[in-house]
């Protein structure tokens, strides 16, 4: 494998063993015929069926009506690109020569297919239960953040929305360091905003990590809410 996909493999905390199917599931159709269409089709009812699964034993008295916005709100393109861009996935896609011109490696459509034929070529490399296992892993802080209430903003956005109504810089948030196996690992988090002093956090995952950042620079500001 080279350089790239063990970069990559890093990231999503999983390796292939046909390197030909996580190839495929980066192959935009603007680089050819072979591409990741078929995949994608395939991880999006992998994906559906795993999120239904998880909160329909998370939440045992919800009725369906609430399952299926719940899902739709872990399974839309917008989560899933938001997910493709902790992973930097937009550096790893084959693109045709006019994707990359457009700037398609950032466009929201392609990053959120690209993660459907991700979870197809994981189920197609090792079956249905390393599929689960990594969609959970990936999913896990939004799965928590979940509830049958109406929604509490997380710390990410409780800052962001801080920054804005002030109308400084937004937060940047830095990979300090990625240890341990690709299925135990732990990230260390940097987040830095104008005037305050940075702060660090460790999670299970990029996204877990940069929550865990963001709450303690909330702390640190003495903010429980986003001013209005």
């Amino acid at each position: 494998m080279n350089d790239p996909l063990l970069k990559l493999s890093q990231r999503l905390g999983y390796t292939f063993s046909d390197t030909a199917l996580v190839t495929l599931a980066l192959t935009h159709r603007s680089k050819g015929g072979t591409n990741n269409e078929r995949l994608e089709f395939l991880g999006d009812s992998i994906l559906n069926f795993v999120i239904a699964e998880d909160l329909y034993r998370r939440f045992s008295q919800a009725r369906e009506g609430k399952l299926s916005r719940l899902r739709a709100r872990m399974v839309k393109g917008k989560t899933l690109a938001d997910l493709a861009r902790e992973f930097d996935l937009g550096d790893f896609l084959l693109l045709g020569s006019g994707e990359l011109k457009s700037g398609g490696y950032k466009r929201e459509s392609i990053l959120a297919d690209a993660m459907e034929a991700l979870i197809g070529a994981i189920y197609l490399d090792r079956g249905l239960e390393a599929a689960r296992e990594r969609i959970l892993a990936w999913y896990s802080s939004r799965l928590d953040d979940l509830s049958l209430e109406d929604p509490i903003k997380d710390p990410k956005t409780r800052l962001q929305e801080y920054q804005q109504g002030r109308h400084m810089a937004l937060p940047k948030y830095q990979v300090l360091s990625i240890v341990g196996p690709s299925n135990e690992q732990v990230f260390k988090v940097e987040v830095r905003i104008p005037d305050a002093e940075p702060q660090q956090a460790d999670g299970t995952s990029r996204r877990a990590a940069e929550q865990a950042a963001a709450l303690k620079l909330l702390s640190d500001l003495g903010i429980s809410e986003v001013e209005e």
